[in-house]
Formats: structure tokens, C-alpha cells, sequence
């Protein structure tokens, strides 16, 4: 029996939601992101917590999307959650990456950006592409000083992944730069940008984020709570709701236009070449 692809565990008033896919760094299957959202639900729900912490088991916290592993599978229906829209295995081309897409993908982290309860990204290794995605929903990010993180989708002819918060998080400079090079970029480099709240060694990770996390249990839950939706609110202001769903089109026209060209919706593409061309 394979093991459970998302690790479920609280102690006292923080969750610790860990993606449990450590053979494949993490790659991010519709498996996984339906155990994530019944995690997250299941933390939600539990008045006893206060604080939720995600993380990824192993060396790495998320190589992003899933586009090549054994456990892969777009063809598979899952119980929708995140977006009102029809099943998407049962179509053909554009409607199907857009239903698709739009659950799993753009409408799961939007979704989870809205959890009322402060959400602390524990980040070791890689986080690239959609494992960015994964880190940017949480309101907070520590990472150690081994991680790394990159966005090569432009690689694909793809302008970012589907969760377009480069703008917001990084600023529109460094944006363009980790996307026009579709290179690494280090913790440090994160930090320095305004994206990562802590860089700690790699031995200090767990306890730097356990002490972040008790000190926030200790301020009241539903001043938490107004207190995010205030900043949420005040990007989605800045444009950063209109600005993704404006680049979820070009992100989709980039894969109508990899299906008429090339041999794919992603250029021909897979992890391991993607691997090669970014050097990780």
C-alpha cells in the first residue's frame, strides 16, 4: 500500500500539514491537493488550533506539479471543491486544461489564501513552480538555508505558473528576472526581496518555526483572522485578484499554443528536462 500523500499531526494549538510525497520531492498530484484541502478543512474546523504549519517531507518541500511521476493523474475525477465548473475527464483540449486548471491549480490556492487561520510555510530545498504556489498561499514563509526556489515555466513558453503572484511577492523587477532566466534564486535572495520572513540553518527549521508559531497562538484567534483578511484585502486592492485572472488567460494560451506547435500542452517538456535546463 502506497503511504498517504499528506501527513495530518497537531500538538497543542498549531497543525502541521506535511506534503508526504518525499521519493518525488513532493511533485504535487490531484491526490495531493485533495488530502491538502481535507487537512486545511480538518484545521479549520478544530477549534483547539490556532496556527497552521505546511510542510514537506524529506529534503526538499515541493518540486512543483506533478507532470511525470507514477502516482500522476490529471485523468482522474476528485470530489471538486475550490471553483463551480464541470469534470474535466471527460473533455478535450482547452476545456479540459481549463476546468482542470482552474480547480486544482488557481482556485485550490486561492481557496486556501482565505483560510482564517495564519498559515507559516516551512520551506527546506527545493520549491519550484507550483511548490512557489504552495509557499505563497501561506501568510508567512521560513526558510532554511539550503532552500531554493525558481519559476522555470517560461521554459514551456508558459508566463508562470497558474497561482500568478510574482508582482505582489517579489516585486515587478524581481518578477521579470526570475522569470525571464527561469533561474534558482536562493533563500537569502528571497528573504532580501521581501518573500521569505526568516532564513535559518537547516537544524534550526524546525524549532524557528515552532516558536513563531506559539508565539502567534498566543494573540486572539478572530483578531487573527480579521487582521489577514485585512492584508488579503489590501492586495487584492493593489490588483493582485484581477492580475491573476487576467494571466490565467495567457497562461492558457500558452498551452493552446504549445498544443498546435509542439508535441504537447507543455512543449514536450517533463521533469527531468526541466531539471537539466534549470540545473536542479
Amino acid at each position: 500500500m502506497t503511504e498517504e500523500p499528506v501527513r495530518y499531526e497537531r500538538s497543542g494549538a498549531v497543525a502541521t500539514v506535511t506534503m508526504n510525497r518525499p521519493r518525488y520531492r513532493n511533485a504535487q498530484n490531484s491526490a495531493m491537493t485533495y488530502a491538502l484541502d481535507a487537512a486545511f478543512e480538518r484545521a479549520v474546523n478544530d477549534d483547539e488550533v490556532s496556527v497552521i504549519v505546511l510542510a514537506g517531507a524529506g529534503d526538499h518541500f515541493s518540486a512543483g506539479h506533478d507532470i511525470g511521476t507514477p502516482g500522476r493523474d490529471v485523468d482522474v475525477t476528485f470530489e471538486r471543491k475550490a471553483v463551480l465548473w464541470w469534470d474535466h475527464v471527460d473533455k478535450s483540449g482547452g476545456d479540459q486544461r481549463f476546468a482542470r486548471e482552474s480547480e486544482v491549480y488557481l482556485g485550490m490556492c486561492r481557496r486556501w489564501r482565505e483560510i482564517p487561520k495564519p498559515m507559516i510555510a516551512m520551506v527546506q530545498g527545493a520549491c519550484v513552480a507550483g511548490g512557489l504556489m504552495l509557499a505563497w498561499v501561506c501568510d508567512l514563509i521560513v526558510a532554511a538555508e539550503d532552500a531554493f526556489f525558481a519559476d522555470p515555466v517560461v521554459r514551456m513558453g508558459i508566463p508562470g505558473v497558474e497561482y500568478f503572484a510574482h508582482p505582489w511577492v517579489l516585486g515587478p523587477r524581481a518578477a521579470k528576472e526570475v522569470l525571464f532566466t527561469g533561474d534558482r534564486f536562493s533563500a537569502q535572495r528571497a528573504y532580501e526581496w521581501g518573500m521569505v520572513n526568516r532564513v535559518v540553518p537547516r537544524e534550526e527549521l524546525e524549532s524557528t518555526v515552532a516558536a513563531l508559531a506559539d508565539r502567534i497562538t498566543r494573540m486572539p484567534r478572530f483578531g487573527l483572522a480579521l487582521a489577514k483578511k485585512a492584508v488579503n484585502q489590501s492586495e487584492d486592492q493593489m490588483g493582485m485578484r484581477a492580475g491573476m485572472d487576467s494571466v490565467f488567460g495567457l497562461h492558457h494560451l500558452a498551452h493552446a499554443h504549445n498544443a498546435e506547435v509542439s508535441p504537447d500542452s507543455l512543449a514536450g517538456m517533463d521533469a527531468r528536462s526541466m531539471r537539466g535546463a534549470s540545473g536542479s
